[in-house]
């Protein structure tokens, strides 16, 4: 097996705060546990749609509003669906604004109460949202992205161990019987005691689909982040992973999993440039890859003497 080249990843970095913003000089004392006093006194300050800060000893960060999101990519997916007959490609409504932090704050609280690791929301008002850093100890998550980014520098093993801890965070949600929203490695991350947490919640697929079919998007979402760098590393040893963690998933996703493979086969033709966009690039790659694990794989041309 080659090792990874470097400069495989097409870099999806959202932007957010990494370190926890200073509270300003003029705010005044707050108790720790005071979290709506926080927001509300924080909100109007914060210039950007998500901060970290700190309260007291915690770490917390602060999500407000936007302005309300545009239909056109929506109507755009939607004929994207239409075309490959994938119900799993309908576009999940994302209204942004106010719609969007009601629903992150009911996701957090549905999530939590099933066991799952997620922010806890601490505080919440119409236009803002305060929730809990998923640190602890001192010590902040990493988001998985990252961690594959640096496996894939070392080489195809260690990129394959941490790509089957997504998958294994993945299939824990889903035992829940639940799922998640967008299901990338930039929305994993690895707490310091080593458990896979979940963030960004702005939008409930299951408002549009079945579980079964929110399940499906949640995996495609995943190899949709992480495909590039797995065609990269080994796809043959990664589909080994990808089919036992589908060993535990329902009948009904693994099938539509597999229709999915099919339908989506005809994207690995693709051009493969760079000038054609990130998501080109990889929709490529996550057909190639469904098409050699699931069979669709077209065989390879003649030798010629």
């Amino acid at each position: 097996m080659n090792p990874v080249k470097r400069g495989t990843r097409v870099q999806t970095r959202k932007g957010q705060a990494s370190a926890p913003a200073p509270l300003e000089a003029s705010t005044p004392p707050l108790e720790p546990g005071d979290y709506a006093e926080f927001l509300r006194t924080m909100l109007p300050q914060q210039q950007k749609a998500v901060a970290s800060h700190r309260l007291g000893s915690e770490r917390v960060w602060l999500k407000k509003a936007g302005p309300p999101h545009g239909k056109l990519g929506y109507h755009l997916m939607a004929a994207v669906a239409g075309l490959l007959r994938l119900d799993v490609l309908t576009p999940v409504p994302n209204p942004g604004g106010e719609a969007a932090i009601a629903t992150e704050a009911r996701r957090l609280r549905a999530l939590g109460a099933a066991g799952l690791r997620v922010p806890a929301v601490l505080a919440q008002q119409p236009d803002g949202l305060l929730i809990s850093d998923l640190g602890g100890s001192g010590r902040p998550p990493v988001v998985l992205q990252e961690r594959l980014d640096q496996a894939a520098a070392a080489g195809p093993v260690a990129l394959l161990s941490v790509w089957r801890e997504g998958l294994a965070a993945i299939a824990t949600v889903h035992t829940h019987g639940a799922y998640l929203s967008q299901a990338f490695d930039r929305n994993l991350v690895q707490c310091p005691d080593g458990v896979i947490g979940y963030i960004d919640f702005e939008d409930d697929p299951g408002e549009t689909l079945p579980l079964a079919e929110c399940q499906v998007r949640d995996w495609l979402s995943y190899l949709h982040s992480t495909a590039m760098l797995v065609r990269a590393a080994s796809p043959q040893a990664a589909g080994a992973r990808w089919h036992a963690a589908m060993a535990d998933e329902s009948d009904e996703v693994r099938e539509r999993l597999a229709l999915a493979a099919r339908r989506m086969r005809w994207l690995r033709h693709l051009p493969a440039g760079r000038r054609w966009g990130r998501d080109t690039q990889r929709s490529r790659a996550v057909a190639r890859l469904l098409a050699r694990w699931y069979g669709h794989e077209l065989p390879a041309p003649p030798t010629t003497n």
